[in-house]
């Protein structure tokens, strides 16, 4: 009997974690006709800015609460070379306007990631 009591808390907990901390808020946007091979999650790049050489846009990811983790995840999944990663959201200051003075500048609620693959031409 104890150990049911405990398993119930423990899923309480579970439940009240994701409540607060889980991904929320998950929409995606895909571009091309036809579906590309997964890929190993190693293989793909992460970014934080489109890259100089020419690509391709696969699709589009954005989520509340997500991390870069499962960006890069998202995007293997739809054969992207590379995940362009731009946070969005977060803390800031009404008094500290300009982001290089802004000590919230760090700080994000929402990822917005973009899929893409390298042109071969």
């Amino acid at each position: 009997m104890e150990h049911l009591k405990k398993m119930k808390v423990i899923a309480s907990l579970f439940l009240l974690f994701c409540t607060f901390g889980c991904m929320s808020d998950e929409a995606n946007r895909f571009y091309l006709k036809e579906r590309l091979p997964a890929k190993n999650v190693e293989d793909v790049e992460v970014l934080w800015e489109a890259p100089q050489r020419p690509y391709t846009v696969i699709a589009d990811f954005q989520a509340n609460k997500a991390t870069v983790k499962h960006m890069r995840k998202r995007a293997a999944e739809v054969g992207a070379d590379a995940v362009i990663v731009v946070p969005a959201g977060g803390w800031y200051s009404r008094k500290e306007v300009w982001a290089d003075e802004d000590r919230h500048s760090n700080s994000f609620r929402r990822l917005i990631a973009t899929a893409i693959k390298y042109k071969t031409e």
